[in-house]
């Protein structure tokens, strides 16, 4: 794994920040990588010169070694950037290097790969530590200014060149935001270039990181590299409920989760048939109640009953078959067919209980009408009684 500032590197081996898993400057848990081709030996002569460089916030690009600079994983360099020059460590190298630009569709072509200058130095690397203690205080001022401004921003990141002579400040709106004049105060104030950069809601939690719901960090921040859209249908399909507060991550939109598993649950629904009206049996209407999608059973109730009936979904299309013909089967269920499910019996069960518990003609009306001939009134069953 790739070590960050404070993982320093000593003949070959990252000896590590010795923090027990609490990393002081939060680059240890953000897109790590793992070399599973580190102990196969690779061909000499087709060996890659791309390596693969990380630097804040687990925002990687790839640079070419042409100085054939030896290296190894977790190393600081400095690489070549627009107008300076900045510094990163290497997170990956080799093969696994063509197989991701491979995965990314790099385009070597309309993107010429910068190279790497030398590795750093003790001093490029104290340097650097100066450089990011004036983030944080940029930070703070810079939101002071966009307050005053009132522009309708929100500023999440600044990230100083190593060479201290720009800063790049990550931004996120929901629309277009003339910021000509922030730019002014700020390149007055700090007396560096400003480039500003807008980032989406998914961005900006991958860069600030945290703990999911699942308990877990989240995964824009670890390993998630590209966001796909995801789109309600997809809670839909997997019969979760449509609630926001608990479909939404921390950026406020939807989980990236959801498309998980998202491509099984189209699988096997598949096959089970969509139900737009209700199913037709001598007994009167059954309409769908809900679907179990992996045990392959479809919950069926009658009009005006509490109970439910499960019925296989082989059952359902031979149902569907028989509507289509005009015809009506006499039940839901085969006669020779009986599904033994708990869940059914006790849901019946509870049901019943309900209906006597809450029905208006209580079981003392009941008792009272046994008792009937036994009251002083009934004349006539009095007399047999005393004649016997």
């Amino acid at each position: 794994m790739a070590g960050c500032s404070s993982c320093a590197t000593e003949e070959g081996k990252t000896s590590g920040c010795n923090n027990n898993g609490g990393c002081s400057t939060g680059g240890c848990n953000k897109m790590n990588v793992f070399d599973w081709l580190s102990n196969m030996d690779m061909p000499t002569d087709n060996k890659s010169n791309v390596v693969e460089v990380r630097f804040k916030n687990g925002h990687k690009e790839f640079y070419k070694n042409a100085e054939e600079v030896e290296l190894i994983t977790g190393d600081a360099v400095i690489v070549d950037v627009p107008n300076g020059h900045h510094m990163g460590y290497i997170s990956m190298q080799g093969e696994l290097v063509r197989l991701q630009m491979l995965k990314k569709k790099y385009n070597v072509k309309k993107d010429p790969l910068r190279k790497i200058y030398r590795k750093a130095s003790q001093k490029d690397i104290e340097k650097y530590e100066d450089v990011k203690k004036r983030e944080s205080p940029t930070l703070f001022r810079t939101r002071q200014i966009i307050t005053d401004l009132g522009l309708q921003m929100k500023l999440s990141d600044v990230e100083y060149q190593a060479d201290n002579t720009k800063a790049i400040f990550y931004y996120s709106a929901e629309d277009r935001v003339d910021f000509r004049e922030l730019i002014k105060l700020l390149a007055g104030e700090f007396r560096i270039r400003v480039e500003m950069k807008q980032i989406s809601l998914r961005q900006e939690a991958s860069r600030l990181g945290g703990i999911g719901s699942c308990g877990r960090e989240l995964c824009c921040s670890t390993w998630l590299s590209e966001f796909k859209s995801v789109s309600t249908s997809a809670a839909r399909y997997q019969n979760l409920s449509l609630n926001p507060s608990k479909l939404s991550g921390q950026c406020g939109r939807l989980k990236c989760c959801l498309n998980y598993e998202l491509q099984t649950y189209m699988d096997a629904l598949s096959d089970i048939p969509k139900i737009e009206e209700s199913l037709k049996i001598e007994k009167g209407k059954a309409y769908l109640q809900k679907t179990d999608i992996f045990k392959r059973i479809m919950w069926f109730g009658y009009q005006g009953e509490n109970a439910w009936h499960p019925i296989p979904v082989a059952r359902v299309n031979e149902i569907l078959a028989l509507n289509k013909q005009g015809k009506k089967p006499v039940t839901l269920l085969e006669d020779d067919f009986e599904i033994k499910d708990d869940t059914s019996k006790a849901l019946n069960s509870d049901l019943a209980r309900m209906d006597k518990k809450y029905s208006k003609k209580g079981g003392a009306n009941k008792s009272n009408k046994k008792r009937r001939p036994y009251k002083k009134g009934n004349r006539k069953f009095s007399n047999k009684k005393k004649s016997e």
